[in-house]
């Protein structure tokens, strides 16, 4: 996995907490629901990548 992907998929991370976080702060439950639904977006693409990078050998 490139150190872009990786800091693409981990950024979507920090995003999804911050919006979940502030959703909570805030009671607004969609926008605590998105940032739930990017922190397993972001999860989910890195671990692709790390399954794709196993494969390769890497």
């Amino acid at each position: 996995m490139s150190l872009g992907d990786k800091a693409k998929d981990a950024t979507q991370k920090i995003v999804g907490k911050v919006e979940e976080a502030v959703g909570e702060h805030t009671d607004d439950a969609e926008l605590k629901h998105q940032g739930q639904k990017d922190q397993v977006m972001g999860e989910g693409r890195m671990q692709t990548e790390k399954a794709k990078d196993a494969l390769d050998g890497e």
